[in-house]
């Protein structure tokens, strides 16, 4: 993270370095699925599933956090909940002290391990949080709070360690996403997101199980060197796959054609993989959702209907969610 304090442009708080108490805001956030076949850790998708906080500062020191929904009575509820440290650190990297005070409602409707975004979701709502509790407003309670969502998307993606999950979850739609090499005209500290428009008809079908799967664990099997003829090929179907989002549906298939990490992650989610060749056989375009073991079929609102779950010993949650065109937002409170 930088090393100097980034200030919002054109914004200060109301005291410099300091955050007003007695102001309320709810931020929603919507989940994301991320690479979608050969788009690793750059292309990422909005999902129709949310998690709502409530978060308000107070003159009594202390922090009280409030979980519902997913995760209830297993997420910690003191200062390593994801929300709060996330609120944290932008604070200090903003150049603010955090205040004594602070409770935070959340409504989890993002499931956990799934491959959903839902440790994105947590840290866009933290960075959009902490912005506008810092912020000089004038909104009125049901108001939007005009935030940064440049400065958003940037910090999110640098905790998040990736910005295919947490620029989606930001922007909604679609986004492919990625960081300045400093070559050239590449040049910035600021994440970049390009938001093409999903053709009208696309449409998502999410096959969600019951167990779950830490990213750090589907991460750790991944290798460090890929061959050169795969690493090219990945490439060719990452394009096509932006092109078949937007433009012809009928591309999907060939779009979602992986070479770099669902094969060799089969191993920490046989059952995911199993059903996403299931699928593939049937001329489906299944892949694994961001790290598994969820499995995201990418079709059409006439084809949607046409994806079943052949029979498994695994128990799978079909889900439609749609993919919101807007991401996350935030509002004042009275």
């Amino acid at each position: 993270m930088r090393s100097r304090p980034l200030r919002l442009s054109g914004s200060m708080a109301d005291v410099p370095g300091r955050v007003r108490s007695g102001r309320s805001v709810r931020v929603r956030v919507p989940a994301s699925s991320a690479n979608l076949g050969p788009g690793f850790d750059s292309i990422g998708l909005a999902l129709g599933l949310w998690d709502d906080y409530v978060v308000t500062t107070g003159d009594q020191a202390g922090l009280r956090i409030e979980v519902k929904g997913h995760g209830a009575g297993e997420v910690p509820t003191d200062e390593s909940h994801l929300v709060y440290a996330t609120m944290t650190h932008t604070w200090r990297t903003l150049g603010f002290e955090p205040p004594t005070g602070l409770e935070i409602e959340a409504g989890n409707g993002v499931p956990h391990g799934r491959g959903l975004g839902s440790s994105a979701t947590a840290i866009v709502a933290g960075v959009l949080a902490a912005q506008a509790l810092s912020l000089p407003t004038t909104a009125e309670a049901g108001e939007t709070v005009a935030v940064d969502l440049t400065v958003t998307a940037h910090i999110a993606s640098r905790l998040e360690g990736h910005p295919d999950n947490a620029t989606a979850s930001v922007y909604g739609g679609l986004t492919v996403s990625w960081m300045p090499d400093l070559s050239g005209r590449d040049q910035g500290e600021v994440t970049v997101s390009a938001r093409p428009v999903l053709h009208p008809e696309f449409d998502v079908v999410a096959l969600v199980p019951e167990e779950q799967l830490s990213t750090e664990t589907a991460r750790s099997v991944l290798p460090v060197e890929v061959p050169f003829a795969a690493a090219a090929a990945n490439a060719g179907r990452s394009a096509l796959l932006v092109h078949a989002l937007t433009s012809e549906p009928e591309h999907l298939y060939a779009g979602t054609r992986d070479w770099l990490h669902q094969d060799c992650r089969r191993a920490s989610y046989p059952a995911s993989m199993a059903l996403v060749d299931a699928l593939r056989a049937q001329g489906h375009a299944a892949v694994i959702s961001g790290a598994g073991p969820s499995v995201l079929v990418l079709t059409t609102r006439g084809q949607a209907e046409t994806v079943v779950t052949p029979d498994s010993p695994v128990s799978w949650r079909r889900l439609t969610p749609g993919v919101p065109a807007t991401g996350a937002s935030v509002v004042a409170l009275a």
